[in-house]
């Protein structure tokens, strides 16, 4: 715990630089994270493939199976997001999975990207306090046919596994070096297993009509909402976040949207 807070501290000052696209499968496991130039105001900052700090530890199923509290509704810290800078109004928005009476934030990721893992524990932290009008799904970016991630991702969700499997999958590729970014569905089942998720069903499961249909939901949604890098975070299917300040910043930006759809409900 104390290791992965230190590297939390490291990352805060440095600017948040996305990842575009998914690694050449023949390039070696990342490079160390290295600190980014600050950009200048307004302009977001260069893609990189460098990997951050690590995601969270995996939690455990009961605790992802605990019932939500009932969380406050408190009012945004910050100044106001302006659009254009900080957000983009999507035209003919849609959210992902809609819910009635809530505001969906979608965080649209990708397991192999560093950026992505270390969003993961301040998302994490952040989704723990929502309010209970709000709602908070992950969507895996589907930029390859190819990668074999966003299925492990379904798989694992329509199997009620993804506690087990979510984290220690970021884990796996930026930190452990158990599994490559480009990794096939063999090293993916094999991993998985380890985990404890019964590999005969979640292969078969990876190749299911529900997933290849999440994966097609998945891919017009982010088509849909302009998502050409990740992380993104999508409110209410109507605003897309590309304010990179800092990770930091993304998860204020999304709060202050979310006050904006609630009151205009």
């Amino acid at each position: 715990m104390k290791i992965r807070h230190s590297l939390l501290v490291l990352l805060a000052p440095v600017l948040l630089a996305a990842c575009g696209q998914q690694p050449d499968p023949a390039a070696a496991p990342e490079a160390a994270p290295t600190a980014q130039a600050p950009a200048p105001a307004g302009e977001q900052a260069p893609a990189t493939d460098a990997a951050p700090p690590p995601a969270a530890e995996a939690g455990t199923e009961a605790e992802a199976a605990a019932p939500a509290t009932h969380n406050p509704i408190v009012a945004p810290e910050g100044p106001d997001p302006v659009a254009g800078t900080d957000y983009i109004v999507i035209d003919n928005g849609q959210p992902f999975a809609q819910t009635a009476g809530k505001i969906e934030v979608a965080e649209v990721f990708a397991y192999w990207c560093g950026h992505c893992a270390a969003f993961e524990p301040l998302v994490n932290a952040w989704k723990a306090k929502l309010p209970d009008d709000v709602n908070f799904v992950a969507v895996p970016v589907v930029f390859d046919q190819n990668d074999q991630f966003p299925r492990a991702f379904f798989a694992s969700e329509a199997m009620g596994t993804l506690a087990r499997t979510h984290d220690a999958t970021f884990n796996a590729i930026h930190i452990e070096r158990k599994l490559r970014q480009n990794a096939d569905a063999d090293s993916i089942v094999a991993f998985y297993g380890s985990l404890g998720v019964d590999p005969q069903r979640f292969r078969s499961t990876m190749q299911s009509f529900a997933v290849n249909a999440n994966l097609g939901r998945a891919r017009q949604f982010a088509s849909r909402s302009g998502v050409d890098s990740t992380p993104t975070l999508v409110v209410a299917g109507k605003y897309r976040i590309i304010g990179r300040k800092s990770l930091e910043d993304m998860l204020r930006i999304a709060d202050h949207l979310i006050a904006t759809e609630r009151a205009a409900r």
